[in-house]
């Protein structure tokens, strides 16, 4: 039984989504009271990495991802797939065609243009990595670290990421990106609201 080509369908709706619109430009810098990305149980200590990486304000490349996914899977070092990639018992298949590798780093680039509003460029660039699923494994983890990273290059921290993480995503659904966009931007407005909270000086009140 042949199953559809998940990056094929993702490609066509990738097209179709209105990332310009679905959501505003958010106002940055957006601080969290903590880093949600950093206390998520699957991510370890890449978080840190990533921060690291945003303060040199290097570009998202395929070198950089697969230097991610290598630390996620322990790995020296990573390649991009070789063959069709299958998930979800095989259900899933991700074919692999002349160009998908050029075009993988072409979506990589794409997740800079500062003419999106910051919360599209996070959500389609963790879409990108989960339906070009480049690696052998470790590909939803680094989508992850995709996401924070666009975010951080934007100065936008999030204290809360398992809405985001946790949603099994499909590749022919236009809802769900754009959904996708909508809960970062909002879990982005939460995020700063809970900090300007925090941060609120406290009145002392003294009872006569």
């Amino acid at each position: 039984m042949s199953f559809p080509d998940q990056l094929t369908a993702w490609q066509q709706i990738r097209e179709q989504v209105p990332w310009r619109t679905v959501v505003p430009h958010l106002t940055s810098p957006i601080h969290a009271v903590r880093d949600g990305f950093a206390t998520h149980p699957r991510l370890g200590s890449l978080p840190t990495e990533v921060r690291r990486t945003a303060t040199t304000g290097a570009a998202l490349t395929p070198a950089v991802t697969a230097r991610w996914n290598a630390l996620l899977r322990g790995l020296p070092e990573v390649t991009f797939r070789r063959g069709p990639a299958f998930a979800k018992n095989g259900r899933d298949r991700y074919g692999l065609h002349a160009d998908t590798e050029q075009r993988y780093a072409s979506c990589l680039h794409d997740a800079a243009d500062p003419t999106l509003p910051a919360a599209s460029r996070a959500a389609r660039a963790y879409l990108d990595v989960a339906f070009f699923h480049p690696y052998d494994d470790g590909n939803a983890r680094l989508a992850a670290l995709v996401l924070h990273y666009v975010l951080l290059q934007a100065a936008i921290e999030l204290d809360e990421v398992r809405p985001i993480l946790t949603v099994v995503r499909r590749a022919d659904d236009p809802d769900g990106a754009a959904g996708l966009a909508r809960l970062v931007h909002g879990i982005a407005q939460a995020t700063h609201r809970r900090w300007a909270r925090s941060s609120r000086p406290r009145r002392l009140f003294i009872g006569l």
